[in-house]
């Protein structure tokens, strides 16, 4: 796909969720999809290649988070992966101050290549566990918002989020369709971990059958220092 189809697909979709990119985001977003295509090729960083699957699928799925973020906040990326919704959420608003965290160092390092090339500020890579950056001053309760997509159930998944936020912050999950059970036993996690659900957006990507939830949790209070647990705990004892 050259930069023209691409930047048509791209201005349908996104206005199709009510944003307005300028041509040279666009330009980045093209340079993220073209590298990351050239990168799976020797590396399993997706299972979705087709540019028209990207757009949608990866930018336009990541940036329908965007709507719940604010200007100027820092925002953590918790199992960034590829870069997803943190790389679109920079692209899209470049006053956002951004952590990608990733425990897998051969991914960091695709998203350094890409950070280097478009050159994002402003944002930066860490790499390890949740668990333990969660546990580190340097990161904990120091973000206004954490993010993740699809990364793990979400009473396990709060556990790796909720320590990273302030009080008053958010945790943006990202998930499918059918989440309802997985919500509803999340809610001794969500009290556990000192937060309340604000909202929960159940949507349709745009032109497509492919329906996606956003849950908002919002933290009340601080966490009991026993959170999060050692790695590999939460997963095998969900709260």
């Amino acid at each position: 796909m050259d930069f023209d189809d691409f930047k048509c697909e791209m201005k349908l979709n996104l206005n199709e969720i009510g944003l307005i990119l300028t041509d040279e985001q666009i330009k980045n977003f093209f340079d993220f999809m073209n590298l990351l295509i050239e990168k799976n090729k020797v590396m399993n960083l997706t299972g979705i290649t087709e540019p028209k699957e990207v757009i949608l699928k990866h930018f336009i799925d990541s940036l329908t988070a965007l709507k719940y973020i604010n200007e100027n906040n820092t925002v953590i990326d918790v199992g960034t992966g590829a870069g997803f919704p943190g790389l679109p959420l920079k692209m899209a608003d470049t006053s956002l101050e951004i952590t990608l965290l990733d425990s897998l160092n051969k991914r960091i390092n695709f998203l350094n290549e890409v950070i280097e090339h478009t050159g994002l500020e402003n944002i930066k890579t860490i790499h390890g566990r949740a668990e333990d950056f969660g546990r580190d001053s340097k990161y904990r309760e120091k973000y206004d918002i954490a993010t993740s997509r699809a990364v793990a159930p979400l009473n396990i998944l709060l556990e790796y989020m909720m320590p990273f936020v302030k009080v008053g912050g958010k945790c943006i999950c990202m998930k499918g369709s059918n989440c309802d059970e997985e919500i509803e036993n999340a809610k001794n996690a969500i009290k556990k971990l000192g937060g309340e659900i604000e909202k929960i957006e159940k949507f349709t990507l745009p032109n497509s059958d492919n329906n996606r939830t956003i849950l908002i949790i919002k933290k009340l209070k601080k966490i009991d220092g026993q959170y999060p647990r050692n790695a590999g705990i939460p997963t095998k004892k969900p709260l």
